[in-house]
């Protein structure tokens, strides 16, 4: 019996500690920079996103002469705290991959690790995983999860494009995380 007592008061302790846990609701605004087509002139950056699987011939996108359904993109793109790459400070990278997901509209399957070498969430990474309507003006990012020193993290994003080159497929993406951690 008195086993039992030591194991209902652990039970009890732990569930008074649970409740007493704190959480932090933090936002973080970046910029992740997708680079399909590297610089002619070998001046400007070089390709962060690359195909790596293309769609059947037939699986051809309506309105887009170059992407298929089922086009898949492995990334490794720079994130930044500013629009502009080149004046702006480093403070992570985005790896992880998108697929052109969808026979009717421009949508991806877009999963992503975000690790972060700088500034506030230094130290930690943050995966999403979601679909995203690339001509919408805002798409929601679901976070399924942190690591280091955002482990627990719970969340979302809100994505914007903030530019794209519809020659070279390049773009910029306005990134707000609102994190509970």
């Amino acid at each position: 019996m008195p086993l039992l007592l030591q194991l209902a008061l652990a039970v009890a302790v732990a569930v008074a500690m649970a409740g007493t846990a704190t959480t932090t609701t933090t936002h973080t605004r970046f910029y992740m920079h997708d680079t399909v087509t590297a610089s002619a002139s070998g001046g400007g950056p070089a390709a962060t996103a690359v195909r790596v699987v293309r769609g059947a011939a037939a699986a051809a996108l309506p309105g887009d002469a170059v992407n298929r359904f089922g086009d898949l993109y492995a990334i490794d793109d720079p994130l930044t705290d500013g629009a502009d790459a080149a004046s702006s400070a480093a403070v992570g990278r985005a790896r992880g991959f998108y697929m052109f997901a969808s026979r009717t509209d421009s949508a991806l399957l877009f999963s992503a690790t975000m690790e972060f070498t700088a500034g506030v969430h230094r130290g930690g990474a943050v995966s999403v995983l979601a679909r995203d309507a690339i001509l919408d003006e805002v798409r929601e990012l679901p976070v399924v999860g942190g690591a280091g020193v955002l482990r627990g993290a719970a969340g979302y994003g809100l994505l914007r494009t903030h530019s794209f080159n519809a020659t070279t497929n390049n773009a910029v993406l306005q990134i707000d995380l609102y994190l509970s951690v």
